[in-house]
């Protein structure tokens, strides 16, 4: 069984410090710290620890020229422990282009995040790049919910979410922090049951436990992933939580393993 973290981040050694000294400071005063330096050897280091095969890491292009050096830096990094996915800004006039360089290059889909590019979820300057996403049969693992480095406006709030995943079935957007962060009585309301991928980044220890099991339990096995936004929480901590939830082997081999596999596979 080859566990799998969905949803980590990583920065080129020569930008790490810089980069996680500014991210530290937009979320300290809500209690948010870092459990590593952002750094890939960091990671690989934490993934050892708790017995984690691949990670994910997702970088975000706050800017369209940011598109070549996180290109450069995913190809550098990539391996079989390490699954990079560039990330192309939704107001690039090359945004799809872009796409097909992704595909073309083997990469296995791209991460958005409505609060750090400035857009809405369903606005409609997103809606030709998730045409183009499933064209080309690539993930997308896009931040939901609030985010504590910004005001709570609903960017990407689950009824943003359920809009784009009813207008595009098949696209495979994975909806991180349990379908939105800090909004899970309307992950409940709207997404649980529903065929969305969600991953429990940033999750466990913010929700009840037993609120975090029944969304869990609820929600088809299928779509549900193990994710932890390292740096910002421990690998091994977050599994060992997950774990004590007790939601069964089949479901908990689905999330950690299976159903990442399958997606990576066959994007």
């Amino acid at each position: 069984m080859k566990i799998t973290d969905i949803h980590t981040h990583a920065f080129p050694d020569s930008l790490a410090d810089r980069a996680m000294k500014k991210l530290v400071e937009e979320v300290k005063e809500d209690g948010v710290h870092a459990h590593l330096d952002g750094r890939v050897s960091s990671l690989l280091a934490s993934m050892d620890d708790a017995g984690i095969e691949r990670s994910v890491i997702c970088s975000i292009a706050t800017k369209p020229d940011q598109f070549e050096p996180i290109l450069k830096w995913s190809r550098q990094v990539a391996s079989d422990r390490l699954v990079p996915l560039p990330s192309i800004h939704p107001r690039d006039p090359d945004a799809l282009a872009r796409l097909e360089r992704l595909k073309k290059e083997g990469f296995k889909g791209i991460k958005l995040h409505p609060y750090y590019q400035d857009f809405y979820l369903d606005e409609d300057v997103l809606l030709p790049i998730y045409q183009r996403l499933v064209d080309l049969d690539l993930m997308l693992v896009c931040h939901t919910g609030f985010d504590s480095a910004f005001p709570r406006v609903r960017r990407c709030d689950p009824a943003r979410i359920l809009a784009v995943a009813t207008r595009f079935p098949k696209l495979k957007m994975i909806a991180t922090h349990l379908g939105s962060w800090m909004d899970w009585d309307e992950v409940r309301r709207r997404l649980v049951g529903r065929p969305v991928y969600m991953e429990i980044s940033y999750t466990l220890g913010q929700l009840p436990d037993a609120e975090a099991r029944d969304i869990l339990m609820k929600h088809p096995q299928d779509y549900l992933l193990f994710g932890t936004d390292s740096p910002w929480q421990d690998q091994g901590e977050t599994l060992r939580k997950l774990r004590a939830l007790n939601l069964g082997p089949e479901r908990e081999n689905a999330m950690v393993a299976g159903n990442a596999a399958r997606l990576l596979q066959s994007a």
